[in-house]
């Protein structure tokens, strides 16, 4: 391959992550079947890569690659009497696609069909591994492989959930659009679920050597932007990208020499991403005014965008104001009790109101049971004996909590928190 033919095909490449999306959302509108569009917009890349290197970039290259996917549409349903009924349209958006302006697609039918393809794709009809893997391919512009990668799980498996989930989406009718009204609020909810499951893989690695995996981070952010762009007037839309942006801009000070973990009271507050956080508090004054506008509660990614706002504000630990974060917390448990989060809420009790007040709260979490394999509860309960002098136990609790670790990062800190214990 010649420097000119391998510039073209990453030219194709780069195009192909930004217009995929729009291309498998408009085709999906007029076949109404992610997985046909998914496989028509595939035929319109080969094209390209075949076509380009002889014929050069196209001036308006997702234009050119909508309107081919679109003649495949028209064969699709010449052949398939059940699409019928469409070609008239494919007909018109193709004339459209070959006029003079050579774009043919408006600017509110692209938001739409976006809209419609994250709907479609994280619809409760699938499971959640399944809404996360085939919002990362159609959304996300990413392969089967990176997504495999990024999960620590076999190509073949993620390939499975995308193929079932396409098949699922197929078999169930579900349609390809926008839900309006209260379908629309029931709805949202999946949308947004999706991507914070998205973000948080790559902000604490579940398993694996890594502690994180910054990509997928970006992913998660930039799949918040897009849904801030797409659903204005949102506020929760607005608080979830706020709250990714937030906690984005801790990424770099996370991470210690070898890949190491930095908790955030340790971490170097100068590394934090200022950008980010100033968009992350403006989202989140959008969000709090939307909110208040339409006469509702904060939601929860709008409290949980608000404590990480407070963290974000405080120069050090020490200046952080942990009665605020309290009082955000305890509204959050309200709406999402779950015991992860009531977790959460002993840290900061203890933090606010003295370790023993914290420690009460998380000897009752013990008592549940809830929590018995996930290592964070032993590993907090050790923070808070320690704050108490209670030391022996501490270490106790912080090795017990080690091998509940299925990160080696993770692993590897609460075993170096133990022996750096007073004996």
């Amino acid at each position: 391959m010649n420097q000119a033919d391998e510039r073209t095909r990453r030219a194709v490449e780069a195009v192909w992550r930004i217009e995929a999306p729009r291309l498998i959302a408009g085709l999906a509108r007029i076949v109404g079947d992610i997985g046909v569009a998914e496989d028509l917009a595939q035929d319109a890349l080969i094209a390209a890569l075949e076509q380009w290197p002889d014929e050069g970039v196209p001036r308006s290259p997702g234009a050119w690659l909508m309107a081919v996917g679109k003649r495949r549409a028209v064969d699709l349903i010449r052949r398939d009497r059940t699409y019928a009924r469409k070609l008239a349209l494919v007909g018109r958006d193709l004339d459209a696609d070959e006029s003079e302006s050579g774009l043919g697609i408006e600017p509110d039918a692209i938001e739409d069909d976006l809209l419609g393809l994250v709907f479609t794709a994280c619809h409760p009809v699938l499971a959640p591994q399944a809404r996360v893997a085939l919002t990362l391919r159609l959304l996300g512009g990413l392969t089967t492989v990176q997504i495999a990668r990024a999960y620590l799980v076999p190509e073949a498996t993620i390939a499975q959930r995308i193929v079932r989930a396409k098949r699922l989406l197929t078999q169930q009718r579900v349609p390809f659009e926008v839900p309006a009204g209260a379908q629309l609020a029931e709805r949202l909810p999946s949308v947004l679920e999706v991507v914070y499951l998205i973000f948080n893989e790559g902000y604490s690695a579940t398993a694996g050597d890594d502690w994180m995996r910054p990509a997928l981070c970006e992913d998660a952010l930039r799949l918040a932007r897009v849904l801030a762009g797409l659903m204005p007037a949102e506020p929760e839309v607005h608080g979830l990208a706020a709250l990714l942006e937030i906690q984005s801009s801790r990424v770099a000070a996370r991470g210690g020499a070898g890949g190491g973990v930095v908790l955030l009271a340790d971490q170097d507050r100068g590394r934090w991403n200022r950008l980010m956080i100033r968009r992350g508090f403006a989202a989140l004054a959008k969000a709090d005014a939307l909110a208040k506008a339409r006469g509702r509660a904060p939601g929860p990614y709008l409290l949980q965008a608000a404590i990480a706002a407070s963290h974000a504000r405080a120069l050090t630990t020490q200046d952080t104001d942990w009665a605020v974060i309290a009082r955000l917390y305890d509204a959050l448990i309200v709406l999402l009790p779950s015991p992860v989060v009531a977790l959460n809420r002993a840290v900061v009790v203890g933090m606010a109101r003295g370790p023993a007040a914290g420690l009460a709260l998380v000897d009752e979490l013990a008592g549940s049971g809830e929590l018995k394999d996930y290592h964070l509860l032993p590993a907090v309960r050790a923070d808070l004996l320690a704050r108490l002098g209670r030391y022996g136990e501490a270490r106790t609790e912080l090795e017990y909590a080690a091998p509940l670790a299925r990160n080696a990062a993770e692993r590897a800190l609460l075993l170096e928190r133990a022996a750096a214990l007073p004996r």
